[in-house]
């Protein structure tokens, strides 16, 4: 955790409430809603909240593996770590390949939307402009890449007020659509029944936009060496980020059913929040979505450049990528030649997505690699979840189904995902998600060949962990670590 110099990432900066913050926004909910929204009601119409619902549970399992998994290693890594010391240290470097590679796209695609958002609220001809919505973006992105090379505490402080303000328009306007008797229709519970799904195709191509929707609460995990109490707290602020935006998703796509015709959505698919703000509260309504999509965006992309940062430092440290990724600011106690690093590959993808096409094909593309990458290491880490525990599974019922079952059914469904995504995508878009995964072989087999301990990790197995700490008197590495699940 130390660089040249002997210094880390600063400890017990962050407590539970921030780092749920954090999880909700790594999911960006507003930014979700809005860019998912048309596509989803697209895929599986009236029953996209259940694809929500049913993409939910796989992924509360793989919110569980992350969990467990943080009890007994503790990792700005997280995945990379966890897989590389569990199934392969190859597997496990391509886990964080592979988010860094999600990552480093979704802050282009991210840029985008933040810039042209900004501009609506002022001017909706500039909005269409790609050139306009860069720059703009990429200031929003500087911007934020300042806020967190100042270090987590300033990092958590904007969160809160961005997030703070998303979340409040959120639920106003949640309250006023169920208030709002001009709806398109009534509520119906068949939404949420799996029949309502066109066979196994229909419900793969909503899983496929469900699963990208989800993404990002696992940024608790990457803040593990900078939370206090962080076995016990990364894990569970996670699991509460995903609690909350699967709240918000599963109200937010009922009230565009009630209040939105099928033509409405279709017709506003780059905004429906912005339609439903309008249908909801004419005038004012509309803007004030936008302002929520806004800080959505931009908040998610400062903790996007929290999982990537805190990943390269990991393998910085490691000595799988530079050693210089693993360098911590002296007074900030940030990784800053990976966030220098990060910066600097972003905006050249920014500017070089700018001579490429519009706004919305850019987006396309991008969010639909993203998908790939996602799927790839969060199935890894379900999976690498089951093999450290896999000693203790037998020694309850609650422990075969929480630390067994549930995270090996999510590791299953986004392999499926995974596997899916092949077939339905762009060839595009397989090319940008499966070209950024190889480009991971080159780091891989130069540093493999230098000999980095990484590659010859000591085994994660939860069991010995645990019974290390059941003798009395033993002070081990995972002291603390709970013996329940």
């Amino acid at each position: 955790m130390s660089d040249n110099s002997g210094r880390g990432l600063q400890a017990n900066v962050l407590g539970t409430f921030d780092t749920a913050v954090m999880a909700i926004a790594g999911t960006a909910p507003a930014y979700s809603i809005a860019a998912t929204t048309a596509v989803l009601v697209g895929a599986v119409g009236l029953a996209s909240p259940a694809a929500l619902l049913y993409c939910a549970l796989p992924m509360l399992g793989i919110a569980l593996a992350f969990s467990h998994l943080n009890r007994i290693d503790v990792n700005a890594g997280a995945a990379y770590s966890w897989v590389g010391r569990t199934l392969h240290p190859f597997l496990g470097f391509l886990s964080g390949w592979a988010l860094v590679v999600s990552t480093t796209l979704f802050m282009v695609a991210g840029s985008l939307p933040a810039g042209s958002l900004t501009l609506a609220l002022l001017d909706d001809g500039l909005a269409d402009s790609t050139a306009w919505s860069t720059a703009v973006g990429a200031g929003w992105f500087l911007l934020m890449l300042g806020v967190v090379l100042g270090g987590a505490r300033l990092t958590v402080r904007a969160q809160l007020v961005m997030s703070g303000v998303e979340l409040a328009i959120l639920v106003l306007f949640a309250v006023l659509a169920f208030r709002h008797v001009g709806s398109a229709r009534a509520f119906d519970w068949s939404w949420f029944s799996p029949g309502q799904f066109d066979g196994v195709a229909g419900f793969a191509s909503g899983a496929l936009v469900a699963a990208f929707c989800y993404w990002g609460w696992d940024v608790t995990s990457n803040l593990s060496e900078e939370t206090r109490d962080s076995r016990r707290t990364t894990g569970l602020a996670g699991l509460i980020g995903l609690g909350v935006v699967f709240l918000l998703f599963e109200v937010y796509t009922v009230t565009v059913n009630v209040v939105l015709t099928e033509d409405q959505v279709e017709r506003n698919a780059a905004n429906v929040l912005g339609a439903l703000g309008q249908a909801v509260w004419p005038g004012w309504g509309g803007k004030l979505l936008v302002v929520a999509v806004m800080l959505s965006t931009i908040a998610t992309l400062e903790t996007t450049l929290i999982q990537v940062t805190r990943t390269l430092f990991s393998m910085g440290r490691d000595g799988t990528m530079p050693a210089a990724l693993g360098r911590v600011h002296r007074r900030w106690n940030t990784p800053w030649v990976a966030v220098a690093a990060v910066g600097a590959v972003a905006l050249t993808l920014l500017v070089a997505a700018n001579a490429l096409g519009s706004v919305g094909e850019i987006l396309a593309d991008a969010i639909s690699a993203i998908g790939l990458q996602i799927a790839l290491y969060y199935g890894l880490t379900g999976l690498a979840a089951v093999v450290a525990y896999r000693r203790l599974l037998l020694s309850s019922p609650v422990t075969f189904l929480l630390g067994g079952v549930w995270p090996l059914c999510g590791a299953l469904f986004m392999f499926w995902i995974f596997a899916e995504s092949l077939g339905e995508l762009s060839g595009a878009a397989v090319a940008i998600g499966l070209g950024g995964l190889a480009l991971g072989l080159v780091p891989l087999l130069r540093y493999r060949a230098k000999g980095s301990d990484y590659y010859h990790p000591p085994r994660l197995d939860a069991s010995r962990t645990i019974t290390a700490h059941a003798v009395p008197g033993h002070r081990g590495a995972y002291e603390g670590v709970p013996t329940d699940f």
